[in-house]
């Protein structure tokens, strides 16, 4: 089957960060599935793990965290999904990534797909939206339906992946969103995706959301990095929660969350199917609630650029737009 990988970790400027490979078709087990797959995205955590380093991978490694497909065939202790059945899924950072023509994939972490888009579309969403979905309703316990409609969240990064679901799931949930952007496009996409109010984060965040009459938020999600530690920590309510999605090495002061009695969490949504927990189900839960909101058109997809076909140099141009640091929305890979 053709996949795309590497040997050498190396600058994506170099021809030789990806190669296109042929390789054998796995063979399906247990409660995995074989997906042929249609259409992969590329997230920040693709570039961090091909990054340069001194290493050689042989035979050659295989990442990808996003992918929608057709279910080739299923193990024989599958359940929840037929040949012929369509699926989005974000895969296992610990097993081969999702670049290859047929992948494998524990059935617990898949979703339907929904029935209203393509596979490119779909393709887009799933570890975006496993992440924003883990951070607000199962880190910060926000209630998906609606109980703790009117309080704010503060989306720090809301124009990138995780941030362009997060807005959506948001306001689906009822609350009042308050977005940071930089640019006039991510500003522009954060409105159309639901944001209520932007704010720059480039500048004084503090200034701004006070400017909006609003000294306290409820809810603080940080897509982007950790710089805004110290901001966010002034922001939050008391007795409210922080999330983040990058880990970091800046100070992090605590005084000021002690004296506020406020929460922090971190979101990893591989850490289910990295360590096999008893509830790894539930991102086959939230995936299928997902595509019912989007079937009945209340969440959109976050598709941004789309390359085709799946192949090295496509893959390289998805990873330099990437690290490129400018990218809004998704970046999605389409065909073998």
């Amino acid at each position: 089957m053709k996949a795309v990988g590497f040997t050498h970790y190396l600058p994506v400027e170099d021809s030789n960060a990806f190669l296109d490979l042929n390789i054998e078709t796995p063979t399906v087990t247990g409660r995995d599935i074989l997906v042929a797959v249609k259409a992969v995205a590329v997230n920040p955590v693709d570039t961090k793990v091909r990054g340069p380093k001194d290493k050689v991978e042989n035979p050659a490694r295989i990442i990808g965290y996003d992918a929608s497909g057709v279910v080739k065939a299923v193990g024989p202790d599958a359940t929840l999904f037929k040949p012929g059945d369509e699926v989005y899924y974000a895969g296992d950072i610990t097993r081969s990534g999702t670049n290859v023509e047929f992948h494998l994939v524990n059935e617990r972490i898949v979703g339907h797909k929904p029935r209203s888009l393509n596979h490119a579309e779909s393709a887009a969403l799933p570890l975006t939206t496993i992440t924003a979905y883990e951070a607000f309703f199962d880190r910060l316990g926000i209630d998906r339906d609606g109980a703790d409609a009117g309080q704010s969240i503060l989306i720090i990064g809301a124009g990138g992946g995780v941030g362009s679901i997060g807005i959506q799931l948001a306001k689906q949930a009822g609350l009042t969103v308050i977005a940071t952007a930089s640019r006039p496009e991510t500003t522009d996409w954060v409105r159309e995706l639901g944001a209520d109010q932007v704010v720059n984060h480039r500048e004084d965040m503090i200034a701004q959301v006070r400017a909006l009459g609003i000294q306290h938020v409820d809810h603080i999600a940080i897509f982007n990095d950790m710089g805004h530690w110290e901001t966010a920590v002034e922001l939050i309510r008391p007795q409210g929660g922080i999330v983040s999605i990058d880990d970091t090495d800046l100070p992090m002061p605590m005084g000021g969350m002690k004296m506020k009695a406020a929460s922090f969490h971190w979101e990893f949504m591989f850490a289910r199917s990295m360590h096999q927990t008893d509830d790894m189900i539930e991102q086959h839960n939230l995936l299928s609630y997902v595509a019912d909101q989007i079937d009945a058109g209340k969440i959109k997809t976050t598709v941004s650029e789309l390359l085709s076909p799946i192949n090295s140099v496509n893959m390289r141009e998805a990873h330099r737009l990437i690290e490129t640091g400018q990218a809004k929305g998704k970046i999605v890979v389409e065909g073998f």
